[in-house]
């Protein structure tokens, strides 16, 4: 497979967070070319912070490789990690990331931060930006679109 069919995969993935009502980020990780984890966004339905997509794709990885260091894979997803994600990602020692749109508010791999490059941690990461931009960006705008004009609940605070 190559970058935008596992980016589709984690479309895909973003479908059933959006379904569940969340924000709909997917991701998958990809080790020697095969899927050993994939998420999508979690928060609400595990009320759990920290189930973000990445994160939920991180634990399936270490589980199948028995290992929490997942080098030498590559992580898809469809929007840019935050601060948290991009730091469990350098200490995962992933090899590479690739991402479909940037977040501009939050995101941390160049958009606000970049802390998958920084040079004063022990692991930098090579990334990828803009695969399946569009789609990506446009699965976001539709779902928050729709949370504007009240066709889907906000979840309570």
């Amino acid at each position: 497979m190559n970058d935008e069919q596992f980016m589709q995969r984690a479309i895909a993935l973003a479908t059933c967070a959006e379904r569940a009502g969340e924000v709909p980020v997917g991701a998958v990780i990809s080790y020697r070319g095969e899927v050993i984890g994939e998420g999508w966004n979690q928060s609400i339905s595990c009320s759990d912070p920290t189930a973000h997509a990445e994160i939920v794709a991180l634990r399936m990885a270490a589980a199948h490789l028995k290992n929490y260091r997942i080098t030498g894979a590559t992580l898809y997803v469809t929007l840019e990690p935050c601060a948290m994600c991009a730091g469990a990602l350098v200490h995962a020692r992933v090899l590479r990331l690739v991402f479909g749109t940037e977040d501009v508010r939050a995101g941390a791999t160049g958009s606000v931060f970049d802390i998958t490059r920084s040079p004063r941690l022990n692991h930098q990461i090579e990334v990828t930006p803009g695969v399946l931009r569009e789609e990506c960006a446009l699965q976001l705008k539709r779902f928050f679109r729709a949370r504007r004009d009240g066709a889907l609940r906000s979840p309570a605070p």
